[in-house]
């Protein structure tokens, strides 16, 4: 490969039990130049199958579909370990089954009616290694769906005592929605620095992304719904 030379395209899967949906995805999909779409999956199990068989960078994953949903799905295909990523797509923001999917290390959530430069968008954002989700949006979520995730007196001691304070304090702000600007105000820091604080809670708790960081802080009980 000579200097210069074009990025390798963002292979994404397409899991959709509704073909004209897989369609319609494809057409946006299919006109951007650094998106290559590898294969289409009609329900949960075939999507596993097909990540384990190409290795999409992306799999743009429908919430609910026959055999196997994409909750089950999404958890399939993190605990294989597979270096894939997946980017949640649902009829409803406020859903269940989306807190599901994150849990289970999805790293975002769109709308299906989301318009087609912000899908393309996310996409790329996912494949980079970032999270796709507003982090007040994904509050909202876990506030109202707090009794899908567990009791915190019943999860085991989390490795949160491998945080510094100020990384500890870091998280509870990531947790409540704010960006790291916000933050960065609140802790009377700089945004560098809340950065680099977010960093190394990310390494030191072995999470992806602040949606997993998010999710860790409620199941832990550092922060309670509505609060």
């Amino acid at each position: 490969m000579t200097d210069g030379a074009a990025p390798r395209p963002v292979r994404v899967l397409l899991a959709d039990d509704q073909p004209l949906l897989r369609t319609g995805f494809r057409m946006v999909l299919g006109v951007e130049d650094d998106l290559d779409i590898v294969g289409e999956a009609g329900d949960g199990v075939e999507a596993v199958e097909l990540s384990r068989r190409l290795l999409p960078d992306v799999v743009l994953m429908d919430i609910r579909m026959p055999r196997m949903d994409g909750v089950a799905a999404t958890r399939a295909i993190v605990d294989a370990r597979l270096p894939v990523r997946v980017l949640v797509l649902t009829t409803f923001e406020l859903d269940e089954y989306v807190v599901g999917a994150l849990r289970a290390g999805a790293s975002g959530f769109l709308a299906k009616d989301v318009p087609a430069e912000d899908l393309v968008t996310a996409i790329r954002t996912v494949a980079a290694g970032e999270a796709v989700v507003a982090p007040r949006i994904l509050r909202r979520l876990l506030d109202r769906f707090a009794d899908v995730l567990p009791d915190p007196a019943a999860v085991p001691p989390p490795v949160l005592d491998t945080l510094t304070e100020r990384e500890r304090e870091v998280l509870i702000q990531v947790a409540r929605g704010l960006s790291n600007a916000e933050i960065a105000r609140e802790l009377s820091v700089s945004e560098t620095t809340v950065k680099t604080h977010v960093g190394h809670v990310l390494t030191k708790l072995r999470l992806r992304d602040r949606v997993q960081a998010v999710v860790l802080a409620y199941e832990t009980g550092l922060v309670r719904p509505g609060k």
